[in-house]
C-alpha cells in the first residue's frame, strides 16, 4: 500500500489542500471539513485504492478506509496539507451542533470510547476465568480447576486482573468524563479513588451488609458506601467537579489558586457526593439497568427481534453510543443482572451485515463493488460494520433491509434463549468468548439464523427489486448526504 499516493490522491479530489480546513480520523474514516463541498469529485475518489465509501455528514467529508489503514492516510494526509502531522486525532469541530439529544450521545461516546479497552480486558479475562471454574463444560459435573487443581492459583490470579477495572471504574469514568467537562482530569480520577476507596463498604456487599458504616457530620448521619462498577454517580460527580473548579479558577487569585482550587473542588465535590449526588444516582442506574434487563425478559423473543430490527437504524444515527453507560452496568452488576443482553443483540446485528456483504459478492458482477464486498463483509462479521453499513447495504438499500431482517431472527433467538455477555468486546463472531459459558451454543445458533436468515433475503430482495445494482456497468455511488448523526464503528471496544 502506497499511502503517500493514496494521501495525495484523496487531496486531489477533494479539491485541493487549499479546499482543506482540517482533516481527524476516528477507527475507520477520514474526515475532512472543506471549504467547497462541490470541489469534490466523488467518482475519482471512491476509485483511490484502499477506499471502502465515502459521504458527506455533519460538515465533514467522510472517506471510509478501515482499522489500521486510516491512522497511516490521515497521518500523511495532514503532513501533505501543512495542518500538523502530529495531529493523527483529534476532537470534533463545531461540537454545540444538533440537538440535545445527538450532543448527549456524543458526550457520552467521547467518555466511554476512551476507557471500553479496560473495560473490554476485565471483561474477557472475567470470560476466561469462568471457563476455568464453570462446572459441567467440558466434564460432567466438573471445572477445569476440578480437573487440573494446579492450575486454582492461575484461576484466582486471572479473577482479579478481571475485577480490577469494574472494581475501580469510576477512577477510570472520573478521569475521563472531568477531562471531557473541562476540568482537571487528575482531580477526576482522585474523586474515583474517593468513591472506591477501602474504608467505604463496598457497593458489591451491601446487599449482605447486616450494618451499614455512617459518618456523623454535625449531627447528621451520612453513609459511607463505596460505589464500585457504578457509572451514572461518578458522571454527575464528574459534571461538578469540573464545574466547580473552572468556576474557582476564575475568582481565585493566582498565587493562591494552584493550593486552594484543587482542595477545595475536591472537598465541595466529595461533600456533595455523599449526601446527595451519589445515593439518587446510584438507585437510578440500578434502577435502569434492572429495568431494562426485566423489559427485555419480560418480552422475550418478541423483545429481542423489535432490539435486533432497529440496532443497524440506531447505529446509523450514533446513539448506539449511549447503551456504553446502560452495558457497563449490567457487566459490573452480573451477579445479580446475569450480564448483558446488548452486546448479543449488536452481534446479531453485524453478523447479519457482513452476510449481506458477503451475498452481495457473490451475486455482483461489479468488480469494484466485489473488491468492497470482500474486505468490509469479513470486517463486519469480525465486529466492526461501517464500512459494510455505508460501503455496501445503505448504498443498495435492499440488503440493508434483508440485514435489519437477519438481525431480528438473529436477536430472537437470543432472547427467548436468554443469551447473555459477561464482557464486552468484539461484537461479532469472535464475541462468543464474551458471552456467559452455558450460552455459547445458543449464542452459536444466533449467529447462524441471522446469517443464514440476512444471506438468504439478500438473494430475494435484489434479484426482484436490484438486479441492476449488480450489473458491471452501474457504479455503486455513496450517498449525497448522510443528515443523521454519522455512526462509529459498531464495536463494543475504542473505535
Amino acid at each position: 500500500m502506497e499511502t503517500s499516493k493514496i494521501a495525495s490522491q484523496v487531496i486531489q479530489y477533494v479539491g485541493g489542500k487549499e479546499n482543506i480546513v482540517s482533516a481527524m480520523h476516528c477507527a475507520t474514516r477520514l474526515r475532512m471539513k472543506l471549504k467547497n463541498y462541490d470541489l469534490v469529485n466523488e467518482d475519482e475518489l471512491s476509485d483511490v485504492d484502499q477506499v471502502k465509501g465515502v459521504f458527506l455528514a455533519n460538515d465533514q467529508y467522510q472517506v471510509i478506509f478501515g482499522s489500521g489503514t486510516v491512522n497511516l492516510v490521515t497521518a500523511e494526509v495532514l503532513n501533505q496539507t501543512g495542518l500538523g502531522a502530529s495531529e493523527t486525532k483529534v476532537e470534533e469541530a463545531e461540537e454545540k451542533k444538533g440537538n440535545p439529544l445527538m450532543r448527549t450521545v456524543k458526550v457520552l461516546s467521547d467518555i466511554f470510547v476512551p476507557i471500553i479497552p479496560a473495560i473490554v480486558a476485565g471483561g474477557l479475562l472475567m470470560g476466561l476465568n469462568n471457563v476455568l471454574t464453570a462446572q459441567g463444560l467440558f466434564v460432567e459435573g466438573k471445572s477445569i480447576i476440578d480437573l487440573f487443581p494446579a492450575m486454582a492459583g492461575i484461576a484466582t490470579f486471572i479473577n482479579m486482573c478481571a475485577a480490577a477495572p469494574f472494581t475501580f471504574l469510576p477512577v477510570l469514568i472520573g478521569f475521563s468524563a472531568t477531562k471531557k467537562f473541562g476540568g482537571n482530569p487528575y482531580l477526576g480520577a482522585a474523586m474515583g479513588m474517593i468513591m472506591v476507596h477501602p474504608d467505604l463498604l463496598n457497593a458489591y456487599s451491601l446487599a449482605s451488609a447486616e450494618t451499614i458504616p455512617t459518618w456523623n457530620w454535625f449531627g447528621l448521619s451520612v453513609e459511607a458506601i463505596g460505589y464500585q462498577g457504578t457509572v451514572l454517580p461518578v458522571l454527575a460527580v464528574s459534571w461538578i467537579l469540573a464545574n466547580i473548579e473552572k468556576r474557582l479558577h476564575k475568582v481565585t487569585p493566582s498565587w493562591l489558586d494552584n493550593l486552594s482550587t484543587p482542595l477545595l473542588s475536591v472537598l465541595i465535590t466529595a461533600a456533595l457526593t455523599f449526601l446527595f449526588v451519589g445515593p439518587l444516582l446510584r438507585e437510578a442506574g440500578d434502577l435502569l439497568a434492572f429495568g431494562l434487563s426485566w423489559l427485555y425478559s419480560t418480552l422475550g423473543f418478541l423483545g429481542g427481534a423489535i432490539f435486533g430490527l432497529l440496532y443497524a437504524p440506531i447505529t446509523i444515527t450514533g446513539m448506539h453510543h449511549s447503551f456504553s453507560a446502560i452495558e457497563t452496568q449490567l457487566i459490573a452488576a452480573s451477579e445479580t443482572t446475569g450480564g448483558s443482553f446488548i452486546f448479543p443483540i449488536a452481534s446479531m446485528n453485524n453478523v447479519a451485515q457482513g452476510a449481506a456483504v458477503l451475498t452481495v459478492l457473490f451475486l455482483t458482477k461489479n468488480e469494484k463493488l466485489k473488491s468492497l464486498c470482500t474486505a468490509s463483509g469479513i470486517s463486519a462479521l469480525l465486529g466492526i460494520t461501517e464500512p459494510a453499513m455505508f460501503g455496501v447495504t445503505l448504498k443498495l438499500k435492499y440488503p440493508f433491509y434483508a440485514a435489519i431482517i437477519g438481525s431480528a431472527a438473529g436477536s430472537a433467538w437470543i432472547a427467548g434463549t436468554k443469551t447473555l455477555a459477561l464482557a464486552m468486546g468484539a461484537a461479532g463472531l469472535p464475541g462468543i468468548i464474551s458471552i456467559a459459558p452455558q450460552s455459547w451454543l445458543n449464542f452459536a445458533i444466533g449467529l447462524g439464523i441471522s446469517i443464514l436468515t440476512s444471506a438468504i433475503m439478500t438473494v430475494i430482495l435484489m434479484k426482484k427489486f436490484a438486479q441492476e445494482e449488480l450489473e458491471p456497468s452501474k457504479k455503486v455511488k455513496a450517498h449525497d448526504e448522510i443528515t443523521l448523526l454519522d455512526a462509529q464503528p459498531n464495536v463494543l471496544y475504542a473505535p
